[in-house]
């Protein structure tokens, strides 16, 4: 994964908390933490990761939503985007960063069931960020967005739905993949 063009930072962040990349949705991430207790119908009752935006290897966050609330949490670098698109058709553009005095977030939950979508703001090198859930992260809680279908709805968000509409036509995770 790594490569000569790779910032010396980004290549550290990988190679320290050995990152991979998420199936379908496409961010480097390491699951850092999944609970023993679980709900009673078999989910973690919480998960959480470290997850990295980055230009090289290219990381974003395709567009896909989730049956669980996620929270997240902004630790290093530069600023994200995340992309929200609400099932009653209002668009959200959330920065999370190190700068809250500037409106940047640190710390943001995307409502279940929510369209989101996630990826460095021009310029940037790399964001450095976690997500945790409760009830934890599964691959069954998880849709992946088509890029069509979603342009239908928000159209006014062609072309962030374009570009971080990559996964081609996956929306499932791989059967039985837990993160």
């Amino acid at each position: 994964m790594t490569s000569n063009n790779m910032h010396p930072d980004v290549k550290a962040l990988i190679e320290h908390y050995q990152l991979e990349r998420l199936p379908v949705e496409g961010t480097l991430f390491k699951s850092t933490f999944r609970s023993a207790e679980t709900t009673a119908n078999g989910e973690p009752a919480g998960t959480a990761i470290i997850g990295l935006y980055c230009n090289e290897p290219l990381s974003v966050s395709c567009f896909h939503r989730l049956t669980h609330d996620e929270i997240w949490h902004f630790y290093a670098g530069d600023p994200l985007a995340l992309y929200l698109l609400y099932e009653d058709g209002h668009t959200e553009e959330v920065v999370m960063g190190n700068d809250p005095i500037a409106g940047q977030k640190v710390q943001f939950t995307v409502p279940a069931q929510v369209w989101q979508a996630g990826c460095l703001r021009e310029g940037g090198q790399y964001a450095l960020f976690g997500c945790t859930m409760a009830p934890g992260f599964t691959g069954d809680c998880f849709e992946g967005g088509l890029a069509e279908k979603l342009i239908e709805q928000y159209p006014e968000r062609t072309e962030v739905i374009r570009k971080l509409s990559v996964n081609g036509h996956e929306t499932r995770m791989p059967d039985g993949y837990v993160g």
